[in-house]
């Protein structure tokens, strides 16, 4: 039968437990021809024990239980472990159709950029490639932000018009 508290520690002198019956039996040291030892291993057991419970029961509920919908049915998109897609035909088409229009995408850019005057390229590469704001960009040019933004856009008509054709 397993406990579901631990003993307190001032209550340990001796060990109780039940049987499958719900008898009590009561083991003192000494008395009954065991050590304090002895009785100090059995409560350990049963700390393990309740421990061990404990966490199943949080597990279960904290964890498991959670993935369910309203209705009862199983919701395996909730849990990665749960569901495995990586042998999925229809995701791995997915995933090589999307890297293969990444590609195709890159190449285009790659196309694109080469429309670009050197002035346009150091404007990409400061803002997409280095992640700076049009302030800074715009104090190492020497120029407004205004006139950044302008530039950007041009940049944006121009590269967006290579793209399309």
């Amino acid at each position: 039968m397993s406990r579901k508290f631990k003993t307190s520690q001032k209550k340990r002198e001796d060990y109780i437990y039940y049987t499958t019956e719900g008898t009590r039996i009561v083991i003192s040291p000494v008395e009954d021809g065991v050590t304090e030892a002895l009785i100090e291993t059995l409560h350990n057991y049963d700390d393990a024990d309740v421990d061990e419970q404990r966490r199943y029961d949080y597990r279960i509920t904290a964890h498991l239980g959670s993935y369910y919908d309203g209705e009862g049915k199983e919701a395996n998109d909730r849990n990665k472990y749960l569901a495995d897609d990586s042998h999925n035909p229809e995701s791995i088409l997915i995933e090589k159709e999307m890297e293969a229009d990444h590609q195709e995408l890159l190449e285009g850019l790659a196309e694109a950029m080469k429309s670009l005057t050197e002035k346009e390229k150091k404007l990409f590469q400061d803002k997409f490639v280095e992640g700076r704001t049009n302030v800074s960009i715009a104090k190492e040019m020497g120029i407004s932000e205004t006139m950044v933004r302008k530039n950007l856009k041009k940049m944006y008509e121009k590269l967006g018009a290579t793209l399309a054709k």
